[in-house]
């Protein structure tokens, strides 16, 4: 269930009460006149079943409350009541299944920043992934994959193509392109370092590389992993299952490859700087594709079921 906390203008509070009663899938509806003071206005609260929620939400925004008083949307862990129950049998589909295009939305612009967080991450997570790639060790990999933050970029293009948001758009390609290219550069020069103290050898990249020579060896497996690997970690953003984003990021090669093509780059070795940044474009390239025909997917799917509880909410 979902909480719904509203600030509506007097003059609109009618149409407000009047849309969350005809919503199939709401209940503890309370009305508190006169009770906000900035900005001034009547204060609402219901609760509403996840899978009615996006719908209830585009009817608050139809009549301008998220510019001239407040839509504040909460979780709602817990919830013993009968009524709630009613409200999420009633409601069509399934909660997990639920998309908030809002939040969704919300979640992916605030993660496609291109902030001095997400860069320190991205970097500090390809210079681990460095030192995976020289020493062939598979759980420095798997460390970088896991801290690398760039799932949220690519989420957030995804999410821009299907909301048609041109602004999304350009900052998640921002936060791409800089991320990258900053990640890479200092890589670049910490491999430089650690080569002149002795820890990093061109041997060692040179060498047999058992546990990590697939990141710049890119084949048909790579990108049939990265679409897969895309299209849970959209699932995962739209359904709130959060946890599975840390297997999807364990999943594709998009750091290690930039680390390794950094770490070649520092010692002129253009067949892996080249065969790296393709496992990269590869990557990238995979998992936007399934990232925006999985939201497609997923909003004709709840497009029919929006049609339908309108339907049953004017019969």
């Amino acid at each position: 269930m979902l909480h719904l906390r509203l600030i509506a203008p007097a003059e609109k509070t009618d149409d407000v009460v009047r849309l969350i009663e005809g919503t199939i899938g709401t209940t503890h509806l309370c009305v508190l006149p006169g009770a906000a003071r900035n900005p001034t206005g009547d204060v609402v609260t219901c609760d509403v079943a996840r899978e009615a929620g996006d719908d209830l939400l585009s009817g608050l925004q139809r009549l301008g409350l998220d510019t001239t008083g407040s839509i504040a949307v909460e979780n709602i862990d817990l919830s013993l009541s009968k009524r709630a129950e009613k409200a999420e049998d009633e409601a069509p589909g399934e909660s997990a299944d639920a998309v908030l295009w809002e939040h969704l939305t919300g979640a992916t612009h605030e993660e496609s920043t291109l902030s001095v967080t997400y860069l320190a991450f991205i970097t500090l997570a390809t210079m681990i992934a460095a030192c995976g790639v020289v020493l062939d060790n598979a759980i420095l990999i798997v460390g970088a994959m896991a801290v690398g933050p760039e799932f949220g970029p690519l989420a957030g293009f995804s999410t821009a193509v299907v909301q048609r948001r041109p602004r999304l758009a350009l900052r998640s390609v921002t936060a791409l392109l800089v991320g990258f290219a900053v990640a890479m550069a200092v890589t670049v020069g910490f491999s430089l370092f650690m080569d002149a103290v002795g820890l990093f050898t061109q041997e060692q990249l040179a060498g047999e590389r058992p546990q990590t020579g697939f990141v710049y060896a890119p084949d048909w497996f790579s990108f049939v992993v990265a679409v897969l690997a895309g299209a849970a970690g959209t699932l995962s953003l739209t359904s709130a299952k959060s946890g599975a984003l840390v297997g999807v990021a364990i999943s594709v090669t998009t750091i290690p490859a930039a680390a390794n093509a950094a770490v070649a780059l520092s010692y002129g070795d253009t067949v892996q700087t080249w065969g790296s940044t393709e496992q990269l474009l590869l990557n990238l390239l995979g998992i936007t594709l399934a990232g925006t025909l999985t939201l497609l997917a997923q909003k004709y799917f709840w497009a029919g079921q929006h049609r339908r509880l309108r339907r049953r909410a004017q019969a």
